[in-house]
């Protein structure tokens, strides 16, 4: 057999075996990793169907389990991120009014801010080109994470434009920094799952007065350099999708740097726990990492929004030299929109599997296996 026909058949066995892996509910990082490769996967296994096909295919009936393994692969992982191309139906209807940057509007008739989110890397040292970014974009309320106390200090200028801030910065990679030139009110930092990982919350006051509840959250993700798991950082979206299907009353808005992809079974469970939208449904990935590999790359970095806002615009921002790069979201508050917008459904045995993932974290901080095996 041609070297060229091995190499074939073993790309799309290895396509189709790691597409089996992520259909397993378990938290390990060698499960959970493959939820985030999905257009990759289907690009191999498409293209050693096609290649099998073209060049080597004989009839034979391993041949055909081989097509039909590699075409169900293909198929399947098209099916997950279908939502999130351009082609599928859109979650988030586009609002009629202009954006608020550069030009005049009537706030109080359509209260809209716009919203940067950025991983800055801890390590990152050229804090110059975010105060670029930022200047350029004009946001209204700015959250950034991985910032430690260098960083800390070269944003302290944006505080001459930013006058309401909330301050976390931290050096493990999880610090948080939190600009607003709107109010904040009932501005807070918590600890939802563990001691270092921070998140922030407050009371956002547009235009017009209407209170906006901001969630702020960067868990902890699954990494095989230090045998990381997913189960704090899916305790983690569990827990605030809770709060916010429960509890939130107001028009509510939750960003940051999820390290996971909205295609996941983790992010599908938040999103209808919480019943919040997401922007990017029918638009297209929005890939914010990995900003120095054009090749995988993922959209990580997330905004979600209740049903009572429109989308006035949505970009990804220049690089910043980090490996992140940054998202600017700018929403209409509008809340005639809620009857074209349904919130998602939770589906049956949702309450079960979040409470599964809620006993599998008090189960793994009892005995410190939540944490960085080499940390």
């Amino acid at each position: 057999m041609h070297i060229v026909q091995w190499v074939t058949i073993g790309l799309g066995v290895l396509a189709a075996l790691l597409t089996t892996l992520s259909l397993f509910p378990g938290s390990h990082w060698s499960v959970r990793l493959w939820d985030f490769p999905r257009l990759q996967i289907a690009a191999v296994a498409a293209a050693a169907a096609v290649a099998y096909a073209l060049l080597f295919f004989d009839g034979e009936l391993l041949e055909w389990a081989f097509l039909a393994a590699t075409g169900a692969t293909t198929l399947w992982q098209a099916y997950k991120i279908f939502p999130y191309t351009p082609i599928a139906p859109i979650q988030v209807q586009r609002s009629s009014i202009g954006s608020v940057k550069g030009r005049a509007l009537d706030t109080r008739r359509h209260p809209s801010f716009r919203l940067l989110i950025t991983n800055v890397l801890m390590e990152n040292t050229q804090h110059d080109r975010l105060l670029r970014v930022i200047e350029d974009a004009a946001p209204d309320v700015v959250l950034a994470v991985e910032t430690d106390a260098a960083w800390a200090r070269a944003l302290k200028p944006l505080e001459a434009t930013y006058p309401h801030t909330l301050f976390q910065p931290q050096e493990n990679y999880y610090g948080m920094m939190l600009f607003s030139r709107l109010p904040l009110r009932e501005a807070r930092c918590d600890f939802l799952v563990q001691d270092d990982i921070p998140s922030m919350h407050a009371v956002l006051e547009l235009p017009g007065g209407v209170q906006v509840s901001l969630h702020g959250i960067h868990p902890r993700p699954p990494e095989p350099i230090r045998d990381q798991d997913s189960t704090p950082r899916d305790a983690e979206l569990v827990i605030m999708g809770k709060i916010i299907g429960d509890d939130e009353d107001r028009p509510t808005v939750v960003a940051g740097d999820l390290n996971d992809v909205a295609w996941s079974p983790t992010s599908e469970l938040f999103i209808r726990l919480s019943g919040l939208l997401d922007p990017r449904r029918g638009r297209g990935f929005f890939n914010s990492y990995n900003a120095k590999n054009p090749i995988f790359r993922y959209p990580l970095d997330h905004v979600f929004h209740s049903n009572d806002f429109r989308l006035v615009d949505l970009q990804r921002l220049p690089s910043i030299g980090s490996d992140h790069f940054p998202m600017l979201v700018e929403l209409s508050y509008e809340p005639q929109a809620e009857a074209a917008q349904p919130e998602p459904e939770m589906e049956p045995g949702d309450e079960e599997r979040a409470r599964e993932r809620l006993e599998a974290q008090a189960e793994a901080a009892a005995t410190g296996d939540d944490r960085p095996g080499r940390e």
